[in-house]
């Protein structure tokens, strides 16, 4: 699939509509609708209650999911959020007063909060300051101390779009015996992600923003390891092995990640996500990031040409992501005067986020670009 094919299956496109906004709610696309549709269809009129044909698009999809971050598809298990993800760690372990637990002070709340929660049980929790807006894998290494028994942060950082260096982290943390927890949400579908490269323990990821996913449907991955010594807080009658023995309550978990899927699963999030994916696999998975970065280095170029400065210009283009996010006079009113040209960004913090995907184009980075400085411009 070429990249022109690709901005075929986006119908806003055609409304005018530019979308920068990946890294909050992902587009619809066309095959996503029409799959949800037929299903609708499926459901209201004929095949009501078809299990088994859900069961193979269920394990198709946790397939192709393995397959994009190089993981064994038992070591996968749906959810619903990225917190809730994050919960079942931190929920699940075995933690004694005085263990600690590493973040940083500029992660997004849903990585912070369940391991705050911790502290009623003596669990310390540090944070790691940040350098003007960037916490690095060598600033998180320097602060682990011989308690810490766990890192949680994110693959890349929700305001800045800077890309943490796992690989480096991931390392260190494997040889020190330190488990490594990422949330991936604002990275995977746009970045390449390598759960054995980076030696990643334990990753939460929400299917609705990079991913062209639904809301309401996320995963986790899980190593083997980091599995035996969990003890899950929460357990549903589809925990066990016997779970189709109704009567059988025999309390023998599941030894796959499966035991954390409880009871029903989002049946349409993993339609909408299994037909996504599909979209990504027929792109490319290996060029999706060529041509997100690629976006990104050119949106930043060509925000610099015009005196506007973005979060991160400085580090090394290797820890860019698909954000970009820059701080202007009278940020509130240039939001209204993109809003009116029809581009979608976000308003963060005081700062707009942009965040192109894949199948956007340098033509539409000028426009922004171009509305940008039409506005600055105005008010000189």
């Amino acid at each position: 699939m070429k990249k022109e094919q690709a901005r075929q299956l986006f119908p806003f496109i055609k409304n005018g509509i530019i979308y920068f906004n990946h890294a909050s709610t992902a587009p619809v696309s066309i095959p996503v609708r029409e799959s949800l549709c037929d299903l609708l269809k499926e459901k209201s009129e004929s095949k009501i209650d078809d299990y088994h044909s859900f069961l193979k698009v269920y394990e198709e999809t946790k397939n192709l999911l393995a397959e994009f971050i190089n993981a064994n598809p038992d070591r996968i298990a749906f959810i619903d959020n990225t917190s809730n993800g994050l919960n079942i760690l931190a929920s699940g372990m075995e933690w004694k007063s005085g263990d600690r637990i590493l973040l940083n002070d500029i992660e997004f709340p849903a990585n912070v909060y369940p391991f705050l929660n911790l502290k009623k049980f003596g669990v310390e929790v540090d944070f790691v300051k940040a350098k003007d807006g960037i916490v690095t894998a060598e600033d998180l290494i320097e602060n682990i101390k011989p308690e810490t028994r766990l890192i949680s942060v994110s693959f890349v950082q929700f305001l800045s779009g800077y890309k943490i260096d796992l690989e480096v982290l991931g390392k260190f943390c494997r040889d020190k015996n330190v488990i490594l927890s990422v949330d991936g949400i604002q990275g995977i579908g746009a970045i390449n992600f390598d759960v054995q490269k980076f030696n990643v323990d334990f990753l939460s990821c929400g299917t609705q923003k990079w991913l062209f996913g639904a809301q309401g449907l996320a995963f986790i991955y899980l190593t083997e390891e980091l599995q035996r010594k969990i003890n899950p807080a929460y357990l549903g009658w589809l925990s066990f092995e016997d779970a189709r023995d109704l009567l059988n309550y025999s309390m023998k978990l599941k030894s796959n990640a499966n035991v954390f899927q409880g009871g029903t699963l989002n049946t349409f999030g993993i339609y909408a996500f299994n037909t996504s994916v599909k979209i990504f696999k027929q792109f490319g998975f290996e060029r999706i990031e060529e041509n997100v970065i690629s976006n990104t280095k050119y949106l930043r170029r060509r925000l610099n040409e015009i005196g506007v400065n973005c979060l991160i210009d400085e580090v090394s283009d290797e820890y860019y992501s698909g954000i970009t996010t820059f701080l202007t006079d009278d940020i509130e009113k240039l939001f209204k005067f993109l809003e009116d040209k029809k581009i979608v960004c976000s308003l963060r913090e005081g700062y707009i986020r942009l965040s192109p995907h894949f199948y956007n184009t340098f033509d539409e980075i000028d426009f922004v670009v171009n509305s940008i400085k039409e506005f600055i411009n105005k008010k000189v």
